[in-house]
């Protein structure tokens, strides 16, 4: 690894080069160089205000002006803004009357949304072209795992990514911003540290100290109201997160305290998951009539279980964390939620987990209207209802739950089915 610590990779000409001020081969200063280079894979690829970079793009008099795209009404908000516009102080999802207050000489545009679609599809199809695992976040952002395709291409993933932005720039005309790095948490802040045009790199060595020095608000998941919450215990930076014992984090902040203990540690196991994948599968009934008594409730849960169980196992997907919903008979909404030890598609397992959830909210025997149930932070199936030695019964049932859907899938989804479904 010592002999890569000076090899560079010009951005431009992409030629290979010890590391200087310029690329030999054509002068430029964009290149990028680290000791991790040639062994990273994981990718976060973010096109530059990209609605507002597609309107410049087609409009070449708004190049130099400061550039808004959203409703332009009293109560629209900003979807877009150029960085241009940026320099003002206006930024994605603010109220569109302030943004008009910090910059009104500003070209304000509605939206395209179609012609933005077909922008993004052309950057997808450049994405395909160097990797089968592709996982699109929105029409401008998306994760690569480029792991193993330098065999494919004769290229490393940090050179097809450098080819990447130059042919999104020279062939569709706006700019990306690039960050590389060994898991997806990680990917998406280097992808962010540059713009725009940017491409940076964060590598396995350098993870503990370069986020020791970052604020907490980084970590993924971490709003507005949970960096309060860590504010007023005296938490501001995620090198104080990782001196903290993860049974201290879960004992003040549940099942979240297990994610800050990870990621402040870049340790992030989620896999790229290809295609569409939704974010959340749910399922929920509207009684006839409002239900308080917990054994009632109880088997209503179960069936949307089955229901959840039966989605998931369609998609392919185990979940890791499951949400429950109730609605009172005065509307008022209530959703408690809490992750699986391990990610799960079984509805013996959904079920489990969403009746501890249950238990609590029916004490004072409240009436409800409504009970549903989701999953979300999902994992490829294969990779979750990992056996639980400790537990053999539970395998049992996962075993019986198994053979069950076999059944049903040979002879018919009625053929067989638990007592409690009855």
């Amino acid at each position: 690894m010592g002999g890569l610590i000076n090899k560079a990779l010009c951005r431009d000409c992409h030629h290979r080069f010890i590391a200087a001020r310029r690329c030999p081969d054509c002068g430029s200063p964009r290149h990028i160089h680290h000791p991790e280079i040639d062994s990273l894979g994981i990718a976060h690829v973010d096109c530059d205000a990209f609605y507002a970079a597609v309107e410049k793009r087609d409009d070449p008099s708004l190049a130099d002006k400061p550039l808004i795209i959203g409703g332009n009404s009293d109560r629209g908000v900003v979807s877009t803004a150029c960085y241009i516009a940026r320099t003002y102080g206006v930024h994605s999802a603010m109220p569109m009357v302030q943004a008009r207050k910090l910059c009104p000489h500003a070209v304000i545009l509605k939206p395209d949304m179609e012609r933005y679609r077909i922008v993004s599809r052309a950057v997808r199809n450049l994405m395909d072209a160097l990797t089968p695992l592709v996982e699109p976040l929105s029409l401008d952002e998306a994760f690569l795992d480029l792991t193993g395709t330098e065999a494919l291409h004769g290229l490393s993933p940090a050179e097809q990514l450098a080819h990447l932005a130059s042919d999104v720039e020279k062939t569709i005309g706006i700019s990306l911003s690039v960050g590389l790095s060994h898991n997806k948490f990680l990917a998406k802040i280097a992808s962010d540290l540059k713009k725009p045009r940017g491409f940076s790199i964060i590598g396995k060595a350098e993870t503990p100290d370069f986020l020791a020095r970052q604020k907490v608000s980084l970590i993924w998941g971490v709003g507005k109201a949970m960096c309060d919450r860590l504010h007023n215990d005296g938490i501001t930076h995620i090198g104080q997160l990782q001196q903290m014992e993860e049974a201290d984090l879960l004992r003040r902040y549940g099942s979240f305290g297990g994610k800050l203990w990870r990621l402040a540690r870049g340790i992030d196991d989620r896999q790229i998951v290809t295609g569409t994948a939704p974010k959340s599968v749910s399922a929920e009934t509207t009684f006839e009539h409002d239900i308080a008594d917990y054994e009632t409730l109880e088997i209503h849960l179960w069936k949307q279980c089955e229901r959840l169980s039966k989605a998931l196992k369609k998609k392919d997907l185990a979940a890791g964390t499951v949400t429950l919903k109730l609605k009172t008979a005065r509307h008022r909404q209530i959703t408690r939620s809490r992750a699986l030890f391990t990610p799960s598609q079984l509805a013996d397992r959904l079920f489990e987990m969403s009746q501890a959830l249950l238990k609590p909210e029916c004490r004072d025997q409240i009436p409800y209207r409504l009970l549903g149930i989701t999953g979300t932070n999902f994992t490829p199936a294969q990779m979750g209802d990992t056996p639980d030695f400790l537990q053999p019964e539970k395998d049992r049932r996962a075993k019986a739950e198994r053979t069950m859907d076999q059944i049903n899938a040979r002879f018919g989804t009625q053929m067989v089915k638990k007592g409690r479904s009855v």
